[in-house]
């Protein structure tokens, strides 16, 4: 029977993975992804799954036994955080690479150093490169859904790629938020049995995987995972669109928010879509033109949807909780800029970096943000490019 419960955004990925019932989860707890680790730990010791639970001494551990579980035909899902997902990023390389359909739910958090545990992106982000398909969820309730519908896209035979579900933590991963949580059995359908393209287990079928592969090929495997990785966008929306299809919820790759007659838009991904959202609509109420475009699928990252979104907005800002120190911008921020480039297509685009260290963004900041951008709109001129919100002391 469905019902409503107050959940944590961990706990909400808990409950998931509960109902999953996958078939390995091989995870080490670290701030603030320890909550999903310990309720599911509680889900094992108490015989609601059947999960082999497997306990390892880090990161790099929990990522290399994902990868050999699935290897050998298992459902898996992990889940880490921060450094810890600094520490498997030689393995998440592999499991890409492998084409393994591992879930990982990674509870976003800086990085060192200084040492802080707090919210920021930096994490994910910076594993943007892994070959990995990342999709950010705003809410408990997104991180609910998401984790359900990650199972189904990585496990397609046209992916077989492995899914980071990303939630902010702190914001999302300890706030308590009512889920609409649906039926054991409706969660079991949706996501059906594994079916593995290979098992290496399977000795009547034998494959030969990880095995070194020199010039001459090595090429051709890395454009088949590139290839299926462009390709699973069309996964991930059919999956998005079956699932609200069945149970009334789904998010796109992007959703746009008053974007159809907008002058100026703000562009983000997480936690601060619903607070860019508040401000929005209390600009409107003021005759301000204001829109927000949420990237909820960042890889495979959504070019024609993002450039449909902002074609006719004047000005506009990428606000990211994360730096790429030396770079013209932020990786979201450079994303977007080469896909409005690359179909020509003029919008005055600035980049804000946001929230670092778990630094609050309230909505007073937004509205900043948003003025600023009225700025470049009536001018037509772009001031500065790269700006940091609520930064002390240095502007």
């Amino acid at each position: 029977m469905r019902k409503t419960i107050g959940l944590t955004g961990d706990g909400a990925a808990a409950e998931a993975m509960r109902q999953i019932d996958p078939d390995v989860v091989a995870a080490y707890p670290i701030t603030p992804q320890t909550e999903i680790v310990e309720r599911f730990a509680e889900f094992v010791a108490e015989g609601s799954v059947r999960t082999e639970l497997v306990a390892v001494e880090s990161e790099h551990s929990a990522m290399s036994a994902c990868c050999g579980s699935s290897a050998a035909g298992a459902r898996t899902i992990t889940c880490t955080s921060s450094q810890g997902l600094a520490l498997m990023h030689e393995v998440l390389y592999i499991a890409a690479g492998n084409r393994h359909p591992i879930v990982l739910i990674n509870v976003n958090r800086t990085l060192s150093a200084p040492i802080n545990i707090h919210n920021d992106q930096s994490d994910s982000l910076g594993s943007r490169d892994c070959g990995w398909i990342q999709l950010y969820c705003e809410g408990a309730q997104e991180v609910y859904d998401t984790v359900i519908q990650a199972v189904r896209i990585a496990e397609d035979p046209a992916v077989l790629l492995p899914v980071m579900v990303c939630l902010d933590g702190f914001v999302v991963s300890h706030n308590v938020e009512p889920i609409n949580v649906l039926d054991d059995q409706e969660v079991k359908d949706f996501v059906g049995e594994f079916r593995p393209a290979y098992s290496l287990l399977d000795t009547e079928n034998p494959v030969c995987l990880g095995n070194l592969t020199l010039p001459e090929y090595f090429f051709e495997h890395k454009y088949s995972q590139a290839y299926a990785l462009e390709q699973s966008k069309g996964v991930i929306e059919s999956v998005d669109q079956e699932f609200g299809a069945k149970f009334g919820r789904s998010y796109g790759i992007v959703e746009g928010y008053r974007l159809e007659d907008a002058e100026i838009a703000i562009v983000t991904l997480g936690s601060m879509v619903g607070t860019a959202r508040a401000v929005t609509d209390e600009l409107r109420s003021q005759g301000v033109k204001a829109g927000v475009l949420k990237i909820r699928c960042y890889r495979p990252f959504p070019i024609d949807e993002v450039v449909a979104a902002l074609k006719n907005i004047k000005a506009a800002a990428v606000m990211e909780k994360a730096l790429s120190p030396g770079a013209p911008g932020p990786a979201v921020f450079s994303d977007v800029l080469g896909a409005l480039y690359h179909k020509g297509v003029h919008v005055n685009l600035i980049s804000y970096v946001a929230g670092l260290g778990g630094r609050d963004v309230p909505a007073r900041s937004i509205r900043r943000v948003y003025e600023h951008l009225e700025k470049i709109a009536s001018s037509g001129r772009v001031d500065r490019i790269l700006n940091y919100l609520d930064l002390r002391g240095w502007q």
